[in-house]
């Protein structure tokens, strides 16, 4: 008897928008015994999802874990009953931590927040599986990730009523612009669901009035031109004015880390030693 959908297959963001670019037109590609794509590494835009699932009928569950969660933490999974646009805003976030791992949201100063989905800190978690500290570490600045039996994890976001987790950005990604956060994750996302949009990263770059504002590297679909006024005005539908990059990059690609994640350090390199070309949008 012939088994199908039994594999489950897994993988960063970056390889999984490859398969969607490279081979949209060849549906027949995927192997009959996938049935779910467990992935993570990074934040998973609802685009990348959509178009898995509508274009090779792939599913995707979106995790979020670390090397020291061992390493899953917690899955995207929508709750019963939820369908349609509903499930999406579900399947866009980290998921409910795993039965046996407790979360919370913590601010600057220690408190912790509220599941409100609006209260935004450093996302804590602790577990029989959630290691308590490093083999024989002796720096007092690596050990302070620990505390009280939970792990600082260094990703910032809010939890709702239902317990879902909802990542903005890495600690040391995150852009204080005029003392407001602006989630370069939530921009890099929003920009991935254009159609002539392949990867894009932001980032913070110094400013003399703001303190800080977004750079937004863009790598365009081949054949295709864009500009960064027809960025923002795309962008502007799920962003405040104040949000939006005044700052673009096009580029030829994001550059990745040995694991594919995005490395942002390389693109903060490449502006620091002016190694890029910057376009200016009108504000």
């Amino acid at each position: 008897m012939k088994e199908s959908n039994q594999h489950v297959s897994g993988a960063v963001p970056t390889l999984w928008n490859d398969v969607v670019f490279n081979d949209a037109e060849t549906t027949e590609k995927k192997p009959e015994s996938l049935r779910l794509i467990l992935c993570g590494g990074s934040a998973v835009p609802v685009s990348l999802q959509r178009a898995l699932q509508e274009r090779h009928g792939l599913l995707v569950l979106q995790a979020w874990g670390m090397t020291e969660t061992s390493p899953v933490a917690s899955a995207g999974l929508p709750p019963v009953g939820a369908d349609g646009e509903d499930q999406w805003t579900y399947r866009g976030s980290q998921g409910r931590v795993a039965c046996g791992v407790e979360g919370r949201i913590v601010a600057d100063d220690g408190s912790e927040q509220p599941w409100d989905g609006k209260a935004v800190g450093e996302l804590e978690v602790r577990g029989p599986w959630v290691t308590g500290g490093y083999y024989e570490s002796d720096d007092p600045e690596v050990d302070a990730k620990f505390h009280d039996g939970w792990l600082r994890t260094g990703d910032v976001g809010s939890i709702d009523d239902l317990g879902y987790i909802r990542l903005s950005d890495r600690a040391k990604d995150v852009i204080k612009s005029g003392g407001e956060w602006i989630s370069s994750v939530d921009l890099e996302n929003a920009l991935m669901g254009h159609d002539d949009v392949v990867e894009a990263a932001v980032i913070g770059i110094p400013d003399e009035k703001w303190g800080e504002r977004p750079l937004a590297s863009v790598v365009v679909r081949e054949g295709a031109t864009l500009t960064p006024a027809e960025l923002c005005e795309f962008l502007s539908k799920d962003f405040a004015k104040w949000q939006l990059p005044e700052s673009w990059a096009f580029i030829d690609e994001v550059p990745r880390t040995s694991v594919g994640k995005f490395d942002k350090k390389v693109i903060r390199k490449w502006y620091a030693d002016r190694e890029i070309e910057i376009e200016k949008s009108k504000g």
